[in-house]
């Protein structure tokens, strides 16, 4: 699966430096080709001398290679790389990832990176379980970087470990299994939709959700992580979710009505639809052009039917084409979900039950049920890029 992937590899200032001559042997081995970028304070754990003789290539450390004015372009390897491996990745590279501080050569690759970036993180455990780093490792995860657990070696799992790099064979299978996965929806083009919408009251005002979109963010970078196009409609939700993988194109929307059209301009040519938002079903009847001031003891809304944008896209759906819906539920979970199932004209639906502690809107995780017309399968509490990747199969199965 490595056979002539270019990797840059980052190394940084951690005991566990030494570990990246194991993992660059491994991945010549699986034929790879290996360019090493390594910050000042790497250099203090192993020489560049030890690596450029692993992979055949002068070491990158400083942006300027001589004092006759050449210079490492970090664009240049950002467009070379079929992938960037961070190992080890301290709680400092970390944070000045998450943050954008570009005071380095690694950094400012990182910054220019076009394909996936895999990070293994490496210190003690105090530091490995501290709420800054913890927090900079979510932020990675939401720009669509795929965090290597210590201890386990599973991509995007769950925040938790004892902080210790995991071992470069692990760290290596990690690579080759996100490379197996790569191909295997190319060629397919995914409509998405995340987040909430906003039905405007006044020009202060609106009526919303607690949709934070991070569900729909992960089933976006899953289908481009296999090699889809990704169509995704976005609500409004934080400045902190954005996407990095070039297969998705992001259309930011506001109201159920622009959901709407854009979804229906874009469904006819997709293979998939994964419908993920968590739309207003109504809107207010009107909308006032001046903010609303308080003129009594009450006020009355009247409002309307927004367009049903499950059912429009199950009555457009083609014999060639899939679609999948949500179910948030308080109450009666699977009834309601079945229900929904048949009269959207879905091909499964994920429900999710507010009931169930960890799950659905503003967490991290999810616990869901993948419903078919032929059964239902129940999953654990996952990480929501580990949700993904178990509705994305049952895609991929359809």
């Amino acid at each position: 699966m490595l056979q002539g992937k270019k990797i840059v590899l980052g190394i940084t200032g951690s005991i566990a430096a030494y570990k990246s001559c194991l993992i660059i042997r491994q991945l010549i081995k699986k034929g790879a080709e290996v360019q090493v970028v390594i910050t000042p304070a790497g250099k203090e754990f192993i020489t560049p001398i030890t690596l450029s003789a692993l992979t055949s290539k002068p070491v990158i450390s400083e942006f300027f290679a001589q004092r006759d004015g050449t210079w490492h372009s970090h664009v240049d390897l950002g467009l070379w790389a079929d992938a960037m491996l961070i190992a080890p990745a301290t709680a400092s590279t970390i944070g000045k990832m998450a943050n954008g501080v570009a005071d380095n050569m690694l950094i400012t690759t990182y910054l220019s990176m076009k394909a996936p970036v895999f990070i293994a993180p490496a210190m003690d455990l105090d530091m490995y379980a501290h709420l800054s780093t913890q927090q900079n490792l979510k932020t990675l995860q939401s720009y669509g970087n795929h965090i290597i657990e210590p201890g386990t070696g599973f991509l995007a799992s769950k925040l938790e470990g004892k902080g210790r790099m995991e071992e470069p064979e692990n760290i290596v299978a990690c690579l080759e299994q996100f490379f197996s996965q790569q191909d295997s929806m190319k060629g397919k083009k995914v409509l998405i939709t995340a987040g909430p919408t906003y039905e405007k009251i006044d020009p202060v005002r609106f009526i919303g959700n607690y949709s934070s979109g991070k569900m729909g963010f992960a089933l976006a970078n899953e289908c481009a992580n296999r090699g889809a196009q990704v169509e995704l409609v976005c609500g409004p939700v934080s400045s902190a979710m954005q996407v990095s993988n070039p297969r998705i194109h992001r259309m930011n929307v506001e109201s159920a009505k622009e959901m709407f059209e854009a979804c229906k301009e874009l469904y006819p040519s997709m293979d998939s639809a994964i419908l993920c938002a968590a739309v207003a079903d109504f809107a207010p009847e009107t909308t006032a052009d001046q903010k609303i001031k308080r003129t009594g003891d009450d006020m009355v809304i009247r409002l309307k039917p927004n367009p049903d944008i499950a059912a429009s896209l199950g009555q457009m759906k083609k014999a060639h084409q899939t679609l999948v819906g949500f179910a948030l539920e308080t109450n009666d979970e699977e009834s309601n979900a079945q229900a929904k199932l048949k009269k959207k004209n879905f091909d499964f639906i994920v429900l999710n039950s507010l009931k169930d502690e960890g799950a659905g809107f503003r967490t991290d995780t999810n616990k869901v049920t993948i419903i078919t017309a032929d059964g239902k399968k129940n999953y654990p509490l996952k990480t929501k890029e580990e949700v993904a990747k178990d509705i994305v199969d049952e895609l991929e199965r359809l």
